[in-house]
């Protein structure tokens, strides 16, 4: 969540990277996980890491950009970030980019960290020369910048950057320094505000540069993922899951009476408990659903009743050791809108009893042998090596096109707890076009709501042989404030191309192809999944 914090105080501690570590135990992991596959892969440690494309504006004029990140390096008080950005085509008047916030991505933990800024929403490090937000761009002219953000957990070696508006950029290593660089000795930003003024010839354009102070904020945060399935989906998001258990599988209708499926599914639910909760804090709380038919005084006692009969039988089955609580919720917390032309798998999806709980870090790795055919599939962690770094998507591997506009998709690449899905969208028509690629209408019949946010909300992952299905992540800054963890697609300009990237949970190591569901655009059988 967002938080003050002053110069001095904005370390954080997160556990559960041993992946990180570089030592024998991370040999012997992959090792045991992989087999003979290579790997892990070395850490590229020279910069600059560099990503050219084409971004959107908010004007139109979406110009080919190279950006370049030149260092990220941790002090005692902060993480900076040092990057260049250059423009090749022609601009005219002001523009603003519109690609996502600066954010940075632990990809084992899923913690996520934004830059700081100051109580207008104005970013520390390089200046804008009005006090608006804008920089003054010029035809090949490199401008330089400095943007600071929270301190990096001294384990973690290396992160993924999303924020420059052209994809993902993996594999980012993190250096330890004593001090900052030196600010620019003559800043000369300002004195080249205008298109008709550029600086001389091989001059780059840099700026006075301002630290953080007592007022300054940075969001901070983790991945929120969602898996879903006929039985079951888990939430994650930071150190507490939620696996929620569907009712039509529990229970008869109107009633907190058991099916004869229940005790199976809570077996398997109880298998899957023992194995994630933390030890240090054994507490599962039982919640209970449901839909919103029926008046609220109903519902709750319904829910009740419901999360301990619940309740009950899953002590039976995971034994002493664990604390468990009850909560009915009634009709107060709904997943999916009711009302809508997929009313009744909205409801379905609501009637829900749910297990929430803090899981245990240090099973943060995926070692097949620690998950058996009895736990729910859907509440697996499955997390790799992050990725190296590279500005090579591969050849796409399969394409679509819709009302003029063309989606090329590209092999899914596995990043430490996330596989990301990369995709190009072309305007292969002559008017300026925005594709209709997320959102309710795009979605699952009934499905979460949260997920379906963001312009690729609609898409998702399936497993064809396990039936599990992995939604575009969210980054969840807290107090009801998330981000989809996907870059948002604007106004497409007539043959143009722009690259995205949405992410996703990762699936077991062992999956090699998963079907794209693509909103619009259908279904993609076998997309391949690479390290």
């Amino acid at each position: 969540m967002a938080r003050k914090t002053t110069v001095t105080a904005v370390a954080l501690t997160v556990t559960g990277a041993l992946l990180l570590s570089g030592c024998t135990a991370t040999a012997d992991w992959w090792s045991a996980t992989f087999g003979g596959a290579s790997g892990p892969p070395e850490v590229r440690e020279e910069f600059p890491y560099v990503r050219e494309g084409r971004i959107f504006q908010d004007t139109g004029q979406d110009n080919e950009m190279t950006f370049s990140i030149t260092g990220l390096e941790r002090t005692d008080d902060y993480t900076v970030m040092y990057y260049e950005v250059t423009y090749a085509d022609e601009f005219s008047g002001p523009n603003r980019n519109l690609s996502m916030a600066h954010t940075l991505i632990d990809p084992l933990t899923g913690r996520v960290y934004r830059q700081f800024l100051d109580e207008d929403g104005l970013k520390y490090g390089s200046e804008s020369p009005g006090g608006d937000g804008l920089y003054p761009v010029h035809d090949g002219v490199t401008n330089e910048y400095v943007r600071y953000f929270p301190r990096l957990p001294d384990e973690v070696e290396q992160v993924t950057f999303l924020g420059s508006g052209l994809g993902a950029m993996t594999g980012i290593p993190v250096q330890d320094v004593d001090a900052e660089r030196p600010d620019p000795e003559n800043p000369n930003g300002a004195d080249h505000l205008t298109l008709d003024d550029p600086p001389p010839s091989g001059e780059s354009l840099t700026f006075a540069n301002r630290r953080p102070d007592e007022d300054a904020v940075a969001d901070e945060g983790w991945v929120q993922s969602f898996v879903d399935s006929e039985v079951a989906s888990t939430t994650r998001d930071g150190d507490r899951e939620i696996i929620s258990l569907h009712s039509d599988v529990m229970f008869a209708f109107d009633s907190s009476d058991l099916t004869e499926e229940a005790e199976e599914v809570v077996r398997r639910a109880a298998a899957t408990l023992t194995a994630n909760v933390d030890p240090d804090d054994p507490v599962i709380t039982v919640v209970g659903h449901t839909d919103g038919i029926g008046s609220a005084s109903y519902n709750d006692a319904l829910s009740v009743d419901r999360a301990e009969t619940v309740r009950d039988l899953l002590a039976e089955e995971i034994g002493s050791g664990y604390t468990l609580e009850v909560e009915g919720r009634g009709m107060d917390e709904p997943i999916a809108r009711e009302g809508g032309p997929d009313d009744e798998q909205a409801r379905a999806r609501n009637r829900r009893v749910e297990f929430s709980y803090v899981y245990d870090t240090s099973t943060e790795v995926s070692d097949e042998e620690d998950y058996d055919d009895d736990a729910i599939g859907a509440a697996q962690r499955n997390v790799t090596w992050p990725a190296p770094y590279t500005d090579d998507p591969g050849s796409a591997v399969a394409s679509g096109e819709l009302d003029g506009i063309r989606m090329d998709v590209y092999p899914l690449r596995r990043d430490g707890a996330y596989v990301i899905g990369t995709f190009s969208l072309t305007n292969t028509g002559d008017e300026p076009r925005i594709p209709d690629l997320g959102g309710t209408e795009a979605v699952m019949a009934g499905g979460p709501e949260q997920f379906n946010k963001g312009t690729l909300g609609g898409f998702q992952l399936l497993e064809p042989e396990s039936g599990l299905v992995r939604y575009v992540a969210q980054m969840d800054f807290g107090e009801g404030r998330y981000s989809s963890f996907a870059e948002e697609v604007h106004m497409l300009q007539p043959g143009n191309t722009y690259d995205l990237v949405a992410v996703f949970p990762a699936p077991a190591v062992d999956v090699e192809g998963l079907t794209l569901r693509a909103g619009p655009f259908g279904e993609f059988e076998e997309v391949p999944v690479e390290f």
